[in-house]
């Protein structure tokens, strides 16, 4: 594919954008797409376990309070459409958004995922103008998620070697989803979304050492030693298991390629990593 020079479809005027639910309001592309439909002056409802009306995955009478009114639905699922089932309740979701006239559904999945593809075709076929947001391993776990603590240590020690990345940053994956939740242009599409650039852990623990001046080094471990390492501190089996997916399968070198879906989709080049370090440098400062 070929980077388009235009967008696809600018948002639409906060006049005339309807009611958005964004589902995971809390979590780290929700409140981003959130407090971007508020900037536009989109009325918002915000939707998680705390909320109100609330939300919960596991209990479906919550989730007809959130979708009544709807225009568009933002869906992030937690903890991650590789659990088993989620593809079939994503669905079960989708196809109450239709049935209460929600116009547009978003959906974020990852690339490489087995299950996140599944779930991709069946909610096209309960809502077949959703929308795709699929993405590559997010930039801001380096500095809001699991890798934290650890960069804050001064190394990551995973069970991933040589592997390139192409780390996308969550400011772009929600500049496409509120694109998408405003314009019909985007409907039916999956939107591919990867930084400009591929990178190995190693190469993104020294873009983060010089944009912070904290030393992190990268330290590779068997798989064995990785898992072991997140029971011992207390993970729970399942998502222990979840992390030994992420790590060998995911990231074994099938999403070793960039591709041009925040330009297609936004008309600009997407976020390089540099750019992501810099910016976030302040919370690995020391």
């Amino acid at each position: 594919m070929t980077a388009q020079t235009t967008p696809l479809g600018h948002p639409r005027p906060a006049s005339t954008a309807g009611l958005t639910a964004v589902l995971g309001a809390t979590g780290k592309t929700g409140r981003r797409v959130a407090d971007r439909l508020d900037a536009l002056g989109v009325p918002v409802r915000r939707a998680g376990r705390s909320t109100t009306p609330r939300f919960d995955w596991d209990d479906e009478r919550t989730w007809q309070p959130v979708l009544d009114g709807a225009e568009s639905v933002y869906v992030a699922y937690a903890p991650d459409l590789a659990i088993p089932g989620a593809p079939e309740t994503v669905t079960r979701l989708a196809t109450q958004a239709r049935e209460a006239g929600v116009r547009r559904l978003v959906l974020l999945t990852g690339r490489g995922e087995t299950e996140a593809q599944r779930a991709e075709t069946l909610v096209g076929e309960a809502f077949p103008t959703r929308t795709v947001l699929r993405s590559a391993f997010f930039a801001q776990n380096f500095s809001e998620s699991f890798l934290l603590e650890p960069m804050l240590e001064g190394a990551i020690a995973l069970p991933v070697g040589e592997v390139g990345e192409p780390f996308v940053d969550l400011e772009d994956v929600a500049d496409v989803a509120v694109a998408a939740l405003t314009d019909d242009a985007h409907a039916g599409r999956v939107h591919e979304l990867t930084g400009p650039r591929l990178l190995t852990f190693a190469d993104a623990a020294r873009e983060i050492s010089a944009a912070s001046g904290r030393e992190v080094a990268f330290v590779p471990i068997g798989m064995g030693d990785f898992t072991g390492g997140l029971a011992a501190a207390g993970l729970p089996g399942a998502m222990v298991d979840l992390m030994q997916y992420l790590f060998d399968e995911v990231l074994d070198g099938r999403g070793a390629f960039v591709t041009d879906g925040v330009a297609q989709a936004l008309g600009r080049p997407a976020r390089d990593f540099r750019e992501f370090a810099a910016r976030e440098a302040a919370v690995w400062t020391p």
